[in-house]
């Protein structure tokens, strides 16, 4: 099967050489770029949560945190991996997810997100609200021609379907496939565990998907 990974410039190759392993003919088309929104220390002192909603939030929060972290709450297993752990990974990787399992009250809570993620959740708490990066749709000249593509966030779903609607797509979670079907697009597939694990896994899933190995000569 030929598979297009549309992650970020750098992020793409645990999913890649996963997909490799299955046996897929694997092309990486980068579908979003994400830029950093500053530089400048972040205090988050005076916390009782901080509510991280991606793996680049992960980074960006801890590139930039000044002093020790709260108590965590991550979005996915990506996000809390990135974070070297969590205290809080909800079963279910939403903002609803989360504010369903996160202990009340909850104190003073710091949000943070990329530009123009949902409000669900810092509505509901009141919390803080820090947008560390932004998130840009690419428009690639030539999208290669592919069986499925591989979706790991609601922009790349939205970027993906700018370019052709119909296409058969694998998503990494709730938020992404609903994004990708207003998009146009065929979700045959969501990942059950939020990571390049999951959708590794979801896309051998997939009829059709085992591919055969050669048996070894002995």
């Amino acid at each position: 099967m030929r598979i297009v990974v549309t992650r970020p410039e750098g992020q793409e190759r645990d999913l890649v050489a996963r997909l490799t392993r299955l046996g897929h003919d694997v092309v990486h088309c980068p579908l979003i770029s994400i830029e950093p929104l500053g530089d400048e220390p972040l205090d988050v002192s005076g916390y009782d949560w901080v509510v991280v909603t991606s793996a680049n939030g992960a980074r960006e929060l801890l590139r930039r945190a000044s002093g020790p972290l709260p108590r965590v709450a991550a979005i996915g297993p990506a996000t809390a991996e990135a974070l070297g752990g969590a205290d809080l990974v909800p079963a279910v990787a939403t903002q609803e997810g989360l504010l369903a399992e996160l202990p009340r009250p909850a104190g003073r809570v710091l949000f943070a997100a990329a530009e123009g993620a949902r409000s669900l959740l810092p509505d509901a708490l009141g919390a803080d609200v820090v947008t560390l990066y932004r998130t840009r749709e690419l428009r690639p000249a030539d999208l290669p021609s592919a069986d499925l593509y591989v979706l790991a966030s609601a922009s790349s779903a939205r970027a993906l379907g700018a370019l052709g609607a119909g296409l058969a797509v694998v998503s990494i979670g709730p938020e992404t496939s609903r994004a990708a079907r207003e998009a146009g697009l065929d979700v045959v597939s969501e990942a059950e565990e939020h990571s390049s694990a999951g959708l590794a896994a979801a896309v051998a899933g997939l009829p059709g998907a085992a591919v055969p190995r050669p048996t070894p000569n002995l």
